[in-house]
C-alpha cells in the first residue's frame, strides 16, 4: 500500500515532489521517483511484499511503474511469463503483463490497485481496479494530466479541475478513457436452495480471506464484534492456526461500549491475540478536524464512522502495517437498516448493485483514508470478485427482511458454527454507533453553529440538513475550497 502521483505530458517535477509529500502519511518507509519520456513518477512506499526489494518505482521491460495496492493473484500470473523477475514484489507483475500484452489483460490482475506506467516517448498507462478499492484522482491542465492517490495531494491551483478516476478504467494518450472491466452484476441465479448459497459463501469468503493473508509481514483483523469482521477474523484465525501462529486482532470504543465487549468475546472465542484501547470524548472531538481532512468528506454518517476509524488505525499502526476489515458485506447481503423497508426482490437487488457500484466513494474512500492516514493498509475480503459476484448472484428474495426476517441470514448461517452464537446472531450496528462516537458527536455538534449562523449560512454552500453537516462542511472548506469562509471551529472547546 502507497501513495503515488504520476505527471504525463510536460511534467513539473518540482510540482510532483511537493505533491508527493503532502501523501507521505501513505508510504513512510520510502520515496521514490522517475522521470520517463514525456512522463513524472513519484511513489512513496509503505513496505509489505519484498519489504527489502520492492521499491519503486520499480523498472524494465523499457518501462517505469508506480502501484498502490496489492495483486493477489501476482504468483499465478508470475507463471505465464518466460522473462525473468528482478524482485518478489507483487506489484512487478503489472510490469511484464503490459509490457506482452498492453491493456489486455488488466481484468486478469486480482486484487486492489491504481497504478501508472511509463515508457519512452509519450507511453503512459493509468489504471484503478473494477470496485475502486484503491483510490485515485486526475486533472488536466493546459500542460499536463496529472494524477495522485488523495484529493489533498493536488496544487491548491489544481483542486478545482480534480475529479475521482472511475473505477475500472484505464486512460492511454491513444485512447482516452476505457473501461476494461466492470463489477460482476448480473441477475440473480434462480438456483432456490438456500444450502447452496450457505456452501458457496462459507467456500468463496474462506478462499478470498486466506487469499488476502498474503505478506511479509503479520496481518491483523479490525475487530468491531460485529458479524462480519468476527467472520473475517474467524477464517484468519484459523489460518494462522495452521501455520503455528496466533491472529492479531484490534478493537476501540469509549470504555463499557458495546463493540468493545462484543470483540472481546470473539477474541476469547478465537484464542487471537487481541488488542484493545478505549477513547474518551475528548478524544473523538479531538480527532474530527483531523478525520475531516483525511477521508476529504462532510457527510455527518461517514465523519462518525470515521472518527472510530481513525481512531482505531492509529492504534493499530503501532502493533501491524496490514489488517483485513469486513467492509462490503452489508452490501452484498442486504445488511443496512433502510433495506429493511424494501419488499420486492427486483427493489433490493436494483439497490444492492447500486450500493456496490458507489462504494468506492463511501465506505471505501472512508476505510482507505482513516487507516493510509496512519501507514496502515486495510484489505477487504468480502469485495474480491469472485465474492460479488456470488454475492449478487444469490436471489435477492433469501435477503428481504421485510418479512421479520434476520438481514443476512444466508451469511451468518454459513458461519453459524465459526462463532459464539451472541455474536452470529447480533444485530447490526453502525461502528459509530457500537463505538460510542456517534453519541458524543451527536451532543456535541449543536454547541459548534448557533441559530443565528445556522440561518445565515453561506448560499455558495451546497444544501445543509443539520447544524452538524454544516459545521463539518466549513472545516472541509477550510481545507479543499467551496466556501468564502475562513472562520475556524474550535473542536477542542467542546466536551
Amino acid at each position: 500500500m502507497c501513495g503515488i502521483v504520476a505527471i504525463h505530458g510536460d511534467p513539473d517535477s518540482a510540482m510532483g515532489r511537493r505533491m508527493l509529500a503532502r501523501l507521505a502519511h501513505r508510504g513512510p518507509d520510502g520515496t521514490g521517483e522517475l522521470r520517463c519520456g514525456n512522463s513524472w513518477l513519484g511513489h512513496q512506499r509503505l513496505a509489505i511484499v519484498d519489504v527489502r526489494h520492492g521499491g519503486q518505482p520499480l523498472v524494465g521491460r523499457g518501462y517505469g511503474l508506480i502501484v498502490n495496492g496489492e495483486i493477489y493473484n501476482h504468483l499465478s500470473l508470475r507463471d505465464g511469463f518466460t522473462s525473468a523477475f528482478a524482485t518478489g514484489s507483487d506489484s512487478e507483475v503489472v510490469l511484464h503483463l503490459y509490457a506482452e500484452s498492453g491493456t489486455t489483460r488488466f481484468q486478469d490482475l486480482e486484487g486492489m490497485f491504481a497504478f501508472a506506467i511509463a515508457g519512452p516517448g509519450d507511453a503512459f498507462c493509468a489504471a484503478r481496479d473494477r470496485v475502486g478499492i484503491k483510490p485515485l484522482y486526475w486533472a488536466t491542465t493546459t500542460d499536463a494530466v496529472i494524477f495522485a492517490s488523495e484529493l489533498k495531494a493536488f496544487d491548491a491551483e489544481v483542486r478545482a479541475l480534480v475529479r475521482p478516476f472511475p473505477p475500472g478504467h484505464y486512460w492511454t494518450p491513444e485512447e482516452g478513457l476505457v473501461r476494461y472491466a466492470a463489477i460482476p452484476a448480473a441477475a440473480p441465479s434462480d438456483v432456490a436452495e438456500e444450502g447452496y448459497y450457505i456452501q458457496r459463501i462459507a467456500d468463496v469468503l474462506t478462499r478470498s480471506t486466506e487469499k488476502q493473508m498474503m505478506g511479509d509481514v503479520p496481518v491483523g483483523v479490525l475487530l468491531s464484534g460485529g458479524l462480519d469482521s468476527s467472520i473475517v477474523a474467524a477464517i484468519a484465525a484459523r489460518w494462522c492456526s495452521a501455520r503455528g501462529t496466533r491472529l492479531p486482532t484490534f478493537a476501540v470504543g469509549l470504555e463499557g461500549s458495546p463493540d468493545l465487549a462484543a470483540a472481546r468475546t470473539v477474541a476469547e472465542y478465537l484464542d487471537t491475540d487481541h488488542h484493545e484501547s478505549s477513547f474518551t470524548a475528548a478524544d473523538v472531538i479531538a480527532a474530527v478536524p483531523k478525520v475531516i481532512t483525511a477521508v476529504e468528506q462532510y457527510d455527518p454518517a461517514l465523519i462518525h464512522s470515521s472518527v472510530a476509524n481513525f481512531l482505531l488505525a492509529e492504534y493499530v499502526a503501532r502493533h501491524v502495517k496490514v489488517v483485513l476489515t469486513g467492509e462490503g458485506a452489508d452490501e452484498l447481503f442486504a445488511g443496512y437498516r433502510y433495506m429493511r423497508a424494501m419488499s420486492t426482490p427486483d427493489e433490493l437487488h436494483e439497490e444492492l448493485v447500486r450500493s456496490v457500484t458507489t462504494l468506492h466513494s463511501l465506505n471505501l474512500q472512508r476505510c482507505d483514508r482513516t487507516t493510509m492516514a496512519h501507514g496502515l493498509e486495510a484489505r477487504v475480503p468480502f469485495l474480491e470478485t469472485e465474492m460479488i459476484e456470488l454475492g449478487l448472484s444469490i436471489p435477492a428474495a433469501m435477503k428481504l427482511t421485510s418479512d421479520g426476517q434476520t438481514e443476512k441470514r444466508l451469511l451468518r448461517r454459513a458461519f453459524a458454527h465459526w462463532l459464539p452464537p451472541s455474536i452470529a446472531w447480533r444485530k447490526k450496528e453502525q461502528f459509530g454507533d457500537g463505538s460510542g462516537v456517534s453519541a458524543i458527536l451527536r451532543r456535541a455538534s449543536p454547541t459548534l453553529i448557533d441559530d443565528r449562523e445556522f440561518a445565515a449560512r453561506d448560499l455558495e454552500a451546497p444544501p445543509m440538513r443539520n447544524k452538524e453537516e454544516y459545521a463539518y462542511y466549513k472545516l472541509w472548506a477550510e481545507q479543499f475550497g467551496g466556501v468564502n469562509s475562513t472562520a475556524t471551529l474550535d473542536f477542542s472547546m467542546t466536551t
